[in-house]
This record gives C-alpha cells, sequence and structure tokens, in this order.
C-alpha cells in the first residue's frame, strides 16, 4: 500500500520536472545555438591553430558554457560543439582561411 501512494506521487513529479527542463532548455535555444558557434570556432582554433590538445580548450571558454561538448573530426578538421539534442555547430580548419563556421542551418528565430 505504501509503495503505491509513493508511486502517486512520485510519477507526477517526475513527469512535472521533465516539462520545466524541457522548457527552460527550448527558452534557452537562441543562447545555446550562439554559444555553441563560439565554442566550435574558438575550439577549432584553439585546437588546429594553437596546436592544443582539444580537451585543453575548455579553459578558453567563458564561464556558463560548460554544458557544450566538443568533439574533433582529423580527417576533415573539423570540430563540433553541440549540446545534446538542442545545439550544434561546427568549425573546419582551412590552412588558408583558418577556422570557418558552418553556415547556420537552423530554425531562424524571430525578434520581438
Amino acid at each position: 500500500m505504501k509503495a503505491r501512494r509513493i508511486a502517486w506521487w512520485t510519477l507526477p513529479v517526475l513527469g512535472a520536472l521533465l516539462i520545466g527542463v524541457f522548457l527552460y532548455a527550448r527558452s534557452r535555444t537562441a543562447q545555446l545555438e550562439l554559444g555553441t558557434g563560439y565554442a566550435a570556432r574558438v575550439a577549432c582554433a584553439c585546437h588546429y591553430i594553437g596546436n592544443r590538445a582539444l580537451g585543453s580548450c575548455y579553459a578558453d571558454f567563458e564561464p556558463g558554457m560548460s554544458v557544450i561538448r566538443l568533439s574533433d573530426d582529423p580527417e576533415t578538421r573539423t570540430v563540433t560543439a553541440s549540446v545534446p539534442l538542442i545545439a550544434r555547430r561546427s568549425a573546419r580548419f582551412d590552412p588558408i582561411l583558418g577556422c570557418q563556421p558552418s553556415p547556420f542551418t537552423g530554425k531562424r528565430l524571430k525578434l520581438r
């Protein structure tokens, strides 16, 4: 009986928590898109121009960018920054032009 009572309260609380997290993340999408683009460009320069390990490039980020994850594709010399399920941007190293961000292909946001 007690386990059933706990289940009645646990499921709605977890559901409300998941909805709250989703709505908060959606409200921050514009900032996350901007942050991932910036992170990809900075990490590309750090890794390919500065010849540093990709893991050390996190030190170059601004405060609050700890949710962004980096990945590297050495074959194409591309660094990708992402926030899982929300935003993803890449920057490719060119020997002449340096690190060039990929064009934005997401949904355009309307300004109020």
